[in-house]
């Protein structure tokens, strides 16, 4: 794996990883922003600096950066999100379900996860029985450290099944890890997170939604009950971030939401990752259409259909028609600024969660545990804010039903988010409609993308998906 290239001491993740990036968040002596581990450790304002540096080096990795190369991206391209205007070969692989196991797209995308997953690690390592260090500062590194990991891992397992679970830095162990089970890695994830909750507090550092809190942690577990199917958990953690309404709420203008620490916002990344003059996301750069900007790919025709023009707010705040010769062709337009190279305030985020999400996992999970009247509240919430006809009782409508609603709003609400569209297919047992999709080559073995070629050259203990 790409991870088998860092050896040695560890990285002060601020500087160290994309030493051009990221000066403003590292002034020590040492040079060329290298510390050894004991340097970064020993001190409070380095270690922060390292954990500071962990976040903003999600923007630098394209694993979650949501540029082209990143599980937003990829996964709407996979789904029926996108129609593509390129011939670029890895994307085509994506975009008709058919994928090699030598796309080079896809082994950016793994081999990012294994990065963030490694600064994961080595935090914690750096931490583990340290007495140097303020207790506070440990607890609020391990905390978000593992709540990275554990992040980081839901989407591994839920792009390619079983995959190396690494929970330290040993370089040589590391190299010849073999696949470990979903059911093994779940657990893990589970208690990273139980952990995460326990040692953080419910406040962001300066401010700042680009770093976690207890219910970013909250968020996450919701999610993730959510997809073990364990309706009660993820009914119990989303109402534990719907109902921090001093800290939370849906946003009435959508134009506000994606803005930097909206209230909608639970988490989100920042651009200052760029370390210049560029204060624009990578989401928005790679979506946003101007008259001058060359996209990638453009809306599907089968998500625009599902707005209803006239009235859904979120077609007027989201979607951008455009005028191109006989045609008018749709693009994302949740993120208002495509490039930005003033140098000045940066004024969007890269949203990761969100509560529309909260509310729409909650609506689900009650749904299937037959409380339709609290499902119904919960859609509602999401249906009022875009001004479309609500629900108006759980007279002749049936679980089932209220669960499709569920499905349906998530598409309208979460498009090109987090490949939401492209995980909720397969958690509803609805990939089939991926057969319809403009020169799609679907088969059941694109349920799960290939371990890359690369890392099996690598490591002759990596077993490859079936299919490919």
């Amino acid at each position: 794996m790409k991870i088998n290239k860092i050896v040695g001491g560890l990285i002060l993740f601020a500087g160290i990883l994309f030493m051009s990036s990221c000066e403003d968040f590292l002034e020590v002596d040492t040079p060329n922003y290298m510390l050894d581990s004991k340097a970064v450790f020993t001190n409070d304002e380095t270690a922060k600096t390292a954990l500071q540096g962990m976040f903003n080096q999600l923007f630098n990795t394209s694993f979650a950066n949501g540029g082209s190369q990143s599980v937003s991206f990829l996964g709407a391209l996979s789904a029926d999100t996108y129609s593509l205007t390129t011939i670029t070969q890895d994307l085509v692989e994506f975009h008709q379900n058919q994928l090699s196991p030598g796309n080079s797209s896809n082994l950016t995308l793994w081999a990012g996860a294994y990065n963030i997953i490694y600064q994961a690690n080595a935090l914690l390592n750096g931490v583990e029985g340290n007495n140097s260090l303020n207790e506070e500062i440990i607890s609020e590194i391990e905390g978000s450290a593992k709540f990275v990991r554990a992040f980081t891992y839901f989407y591994l397992i839920n792009l390619y099944g079983e995959v190396p679970l690494i929970l330290d830095t040993n370089y040589e162990e590391n190299s010849i890890a073999s696949r470990t089970s979903t059911e093994v890695i779940r657990s893990q994830i589970l208690n990273d997170l139980e952990d995460s909750a326990l040692l953080l507090n419910e406040d962001y550092p300066a401010n700042e939604r680009t770093r976690v809190n207890r219910f970013a942690v909250f968020a996450l577990l919701a999610k993730v009950h959510l997809y073990l199917g364990n309706w009660q958990e993820a009914e119990s953690y989303s109402t534990g971030v719907i109902e921090a309404s001093s800290r939370y709420e849906l946003l009435e203008n959508l134009n506000e939401v994606f803005l930097a620490n909206s209230r909608e916002a639970i988490w989100q990344i920042s651009p200052i990752g760029w370390g210049n003059s560029f204060t624009h996301t990578r989401d928005g750069n790679l979506l946003t259409k101007t008259p001058t900007s060359y996209n990638l790919v453009m809306l599907s025709e089968s998500l625009v259909d599902i707005f209803s023009k006239e009235e859904d707010a979120r077609y007027e705040s989201w979607i951008n028609p455009f005028a191109a010769e006989s045609d008018t062709l749709y693009y994302p337009n949740k993120y208002k600024i495509q490039y930005d190279a003033s140098g000045g305030p940066i004024a969007e985020y890269s949203m990761v969660l969100r509560v529309a999400e909260q509310y729409l996992i909650r609506a689900e999970a009650r749904a299937r545990m037959e409380n339709l009247s609290g499902a119904i509240e919960d859609l509602n919430k999401i249906k009022s804010r875009a001004g479309i006809a609500t629900i108006e009782s759980t007279e002749n409508i049936t679980a089932m039903e209220l669960i499709a609603e569920v499905l349906l709003e998530r598409r309208r609400e979460l498009f090109s988010e987090w490949g939401h569209r492209w995980f909720d297919l397969h958690r509803f047992g609805e990939t089939e409609v991926l057969e319809d999709k403009e020169n799609s080559q679907w088969t059941v073995s694109a349920n799960l993308f290939p371990i890359p070629f690369e890392e099996r050259t690598k490591n002759p203990n990596l077993t490859q998906n079936p299919g490919y």
